[in-house]
């Protein structure tokens, strides 16, 4: 990996650092393996491409999926779902699970998302630090997005 100098510090640049954003797609990526723990990269928009994930759709987005990941068929190999800072979709922490099942994960997970009709799951005051800062329609329209968008799985590095 390359360093880079940050201020008056040379460091070495991480390994999500080195993904050329100027050709990332849609789609999932295995991002990073430690022993039997893989981080997947979801990425639900095409990077200063698309207009990010609003905020308030990737919220309700990680309100559903982790409770549906977590009592899903494959609970006890999620580790971790949540959104990405720059909010151009999630990341996946599994263990034991390979790319072809998580991308059957996943397809399942954001159809349910995107047709999903009941209550947020933790959309509750004594549940949620920000409870009202959630969008369901906006979540269910990003994640039908993600959906029929063509998946790429392949880095292109810098």
């Amino acid at each position: 990996m390359n360093n880079t100098l940050y201020g008056e510090t040379i460091m070495e640049r991480i390994k999500s650092f080195c993904v050329d954003h100027r050709v990332l797609k849609q789609g999932i990526y295995l991002s990073r393996v430690d022993d039997d723990i893989t981080t997947f990269d979801i990425r639900m928009t095409t990077p200063n491409v698309d207009k990010a994930l609003e905020p308030k759709a990737a919220h309700a987005i990680e309100h559903i999926g982790a409770t549906l990941l977590r009592n899903g068929q494959y609970k006890d190999h999620i580790i971790y779902f949540g959104p990405m800072g720059c909010m151009t979709g999630f990341y996946l922490i599994s263990k034991d699970l390979d790319l072809d099942k998580i991308n059957e994960i996943v397809t399942d997970l954001f159809t349910q998302v995107a047709k999903w009709t009941g209550p947020i799951p933790g959309a509750v005051p004594e549940e949620c630090g920000n409870y009202t800062y959630m969008d369901l329609e906006k979540a269910k329209k990003s994640a039908q997005f993600f959906l029929d968008a063509p998946w790429e799985h392949e880095y292109t590095y810098l």
